[in-house]
C-alpha cells in the first residue's frame, strides 16, 4: 500500500476514534501511534473533561499507551497520526517520545505547533526533529470539529 493511502486509513481510525467521544465534553480528537511495521500500538482520544486533567490530550494519552505497550519511552520507528495539529504540550512530548513522523488532519491555526503557529517538531534548534505530512483528510476532520462546536453554540 502506498504512503498516501496507507495515511488515509490510519487518520479514518484515528476520526474513529474522535467520533467515540461524542456525547461527552471533550473536543473531538482522536490519535493513534503505529509501528515501524505499521501496527497500531497506542490510541487515545481527548479526555482533558473527562479526566479532569489538563494533559488529556489525544496524543498524550496515545503515547502513553504506546509507550507502555513496547515498555520504552522512546518510540524510535513509530509514526502519530492525529485528526488536528498538534498543540506545544503535545509536539513537547513527540519530540521527547522520538517519534519519527506526525501526520495530521485539520490545522489548528490558534494553537498548532506543526507548521501553522509555529513549527517546534521540525525546530532546527532542538536535537530531533519530525517528518510531518499535513492535511490528510483535512476536509472530514475539520468537519468534525466543527459540527461538535457548532452543537455548543
Amino acid at each position: 500500500m502506498r504512503s498516501g493511502a496507507r495515511d488515509e486509513t490510519l487518520m479514518r481510525a484515528a476520526l474513529a476514534e474522535a467520533a467515540a467521544a461524542a456525547g461527552t465534553e471533550d473536543v473531538p480528537v482522536g490519535a493513534l501511534v503505529v509501528d515501524a511495521s505499521g501496527v497500531v500500538i497506542g490510541t487515545g482520544r481527548n479526555e482533558r473533561e473527562a479526566r479532569h486533567d489538563p494533559t488529556g490530550h489525544a496524543e498524550i494519552v496515545a503515547l502513553r499507551e504506546a509507550a507502555t505497550r513496547v515498555g520504552s519511552w522512546r518510540l524510535d520507528g513509530c509514526a502519530l497520526v492525529v485528526t488536528l495539529e498538534p498543540c506545544v504540550m503535545c509536539a513537547g512530548a513527540i519530540l521527547a517520545s522520538r517519534v519519527e513522523r506526525v501526520v495530521f488532519g485539520a490545522w489548528d491555526e490558534k494553537a498548532g505547533a506543526a507548521g501553522s503557529v509555529v513549527d517546534v517538531l521540525r525546530e532546527r534548534r532542538l536535537p530531533h526533529r519530525v517528518e510531518v505530512v499535513a492535511g490528510v483528510l483535512a476536509a472530514e476532520a475539520k468537519a468534525q470539529l466543527r459540527d461538535f462546536f457548532a452543537g455548543r453554540r
